[in-house]
This record gives C-alpha cells, structure tokens and sequence, in this order.
C-alpha cells in the first residue's frame, strides 16, 4: 500500500462516525405513526397499555415457544402506556397529587385487569386510570412468571 492510499485511507476513516447505522429515520417514523394511528382511541378515563413481551430466549439459550409467549403476555403485570383518555387523573378528589402515569411510562397493574383487545402482532389493553398500581424504570425488573 503506497503512502497515498494510507492517507486516502485514514482521511476516510476519521470522517466515518463509529458505530454509525444510516437508518432511514423518516420512514421509521412514518411507520410509527401509521401504527399508532390505528389503535383505539381511549375514552373518559381509560389508559391503552402495550403488555411487556419478553425475550423468545432464555439466559440460558433456551428458545420459548409461541404458545408460550403468548400466554406470558396475557398474564403479565406489566405494560407500556400508549394513550391515555382526557379524563384520566382529572379529578383532583381522588388524585389528589397529580397523575399516576403519563404515556411512554413503564406500569404495573393486575394480573387481568382491564379489557384485552386483539391487534396485529399481539394485543393491547384497555385499563381504567386507577388500575395503575406502579411505574417502573425498566419492565426487565419484574419477574414475569406466569
């Protein structure tokens, strides 16, 4: 390799960002919106929460069945906010200190509580404001057994 190739090289090299992926971000968001534009649309003071999937395998290596993806889904104690109604934590009498959540929050509510509604690649559910029992930083936290 000549002197001019290593230079051509390196200049080359120092204008690359590390660890950089082009990613095409509008059609990403575009997608985004597509699908959340179709999920229901909560009303009063209903919350749509996206229940915590977890990992198809194990620590150990081991790969989990869809059946059994399934069924830890439906019982799992744990969702992502979606949306919430624009009557959720209105009343100042029962949420005396605000609101309990906000979309893209992490929460923990009962095993079966709320409505389970069926959407492509999974299900969402439709949870009353006070079926919040917590948030959490990170789903991965809670054990999910089921």
């Amino acid at each position: 390799m000549t002197e001019k190739d290593k230079t051509s090289l390196k200049s080359q090299k120092e204008t690359q960002q590390p660890n950089q992926k082009p990613e095409p971000k509008y059609a990403l968001e575009q997608k985004y919106k597509e699908q959340t534009e179709k999920l229901p649309k909560p009303t009063g003071w209903r919350i749509i929460v996206l229940p915590f999937k977890m990992n198809d395998k194990t620590k150990g290596g081991v790969l989990m069945t869809e059946s059994t993806l399934e069924r830890q889904q439906v019982g799992s104690q744990c969702g992502l906010v979606l949306a919430m109604g624009p009557q959720c934590y209105k009343d100042t009498e029962r949420y005396p200190d605000g609101p309990w959540c906000k979309v893209n929050d992490w929460v923990v509510f009962a095993r079966y509580a709320g409505s389970r509604i069926q959407i492509e690649g999974g299900e969402i559910r439709l949870l009353n404001d006070d079926e919040i029992l917590a948030t959490v930083q990170n789903p991965e936290d809670i054990l999910h057994a089921f």
